[in-house]
């Protein structure tokens, strides 16, 4: 199984695949979690964050995802995920491949904003910066569609939400 996690930064992909992945962890040990920035950091962060560099990583994180779910090890990724090419990917050549898209407006992670980034892109301090100077291009084929625009979240109720829709999938 692999649950892939797609929402701009700050949207809580992040927060919730960790919740996600101790409730899963529990029934299920043979469970990772892959985060973007995790792989980069594997690979001695040698890919920047511009289109290239993110398509480099995109393929790195769609393989590896596959070679651990060809293994029978459950993954959780939390991705921002900008190429629907390989979304596709993934749905063809990944068994049991289930995508979640959180949802939330600029504006709102543009108010959040837990590391600065989307003010220092304002500021002109940062480029490549998706959803602001990179498109992010709204998954159309995701299995589940979170809205994460409200300040506070039950984040448990999402990831029991997460849970029924994957058994609804996959009984």
């Amino acid at each position: 199984m692999v649950i892939w996690l797609i929402g701009l930064s700050a949207s809580g992909k992040s927060t919730l695949a960790q919740l996600l992945y101790k409730v899963y962890k529990n029934q299920y040990t043979n469970t990772v979690i892959i985060d973007g920035d995790t792989i980069r950091n594997i690979f001695g962060n040698d890919v920047d964050h511009s289109i290239e560099g993110r398509a480099k990583n995109a393929e790195r994180i769609s393989n590896l995802s596959k070679f651990l779910a060809d293994q029978n090890i459950n993954v959780i990724a939390a991705v921002l995920s900008i190429f629907p090419d390989w979304q596709d990917w993934n749905r063809e050549n990944i068994p049991n491949y289930f995508e979640v898209f959180v949802n939330v407006e600029m504006e709102i992670l543009k108010h959040r904003d837990p590391r600065g980034l989307y003010r220092r892109f304002k500021d002109g301090l940062e480029k490549n910066v998706v959803g602001c100077d990179i498109t992010f291009p709204i998954p159309t084929k995701s299995n589940l569609v979170i809205d994460n625009n409200a300040d506070l979240i039950n984040f448990d109720e999402v990831v029991n939400q997460i849970l029924q829709a994957i058994q609804f999938k996959y009984k």
